[in-house]
């Protein structure tokens, strides 16, 4: 359960983050409720998470780490976003950062 919340978080603060980037600076003030909507949703699912027990440093590192490749990711194809091989390196070094703390903490 505490995954599923986390993973619901990580989902809609991509969507926020998407949403803000189409706002284009707020100047496209249909998109204002979408990106404040999405993190006040997105923290309170984060919340949740901890309070079920997960570690901070595991729910933290997992969200913003899942958060940045998937942005990048998914912006790569709704706004033509650069994404190189650097990038993309990059992301995999995050994958394996995601899944060395998830096989530490289930170690202990």
């Amino acid at each position: 359960m505490t995954w599923v919340v986390l993973f619901c978080a990580i989902g809609i603060e991509v969507c926020a983050t998407l949403a803000l980037r189409a706002s284009d600076g707020f100047r496209r003030k249909v998109w204002i409720a979408p990106v404040v909507l999405g993190y006040l949703a997105s923290f309170y699912l984060l919340w949740l998470t901890l309070s079920l027990g997960l570690p901070v440093g595991i729910a933290y590192g997992v969200w913003t780490a899942c958060g940045v490749a998937l942005v990048a990711v998914v912006a790569r194809y709704l706004f033509g976003d650069p994404l190189t091989v650097k990038m993309l390196v990059g992301i995999g070094f995050i994958v394996a950062g995601v899944l060395v703390i998830e096989l530490a903490s289930a170690a202990h």
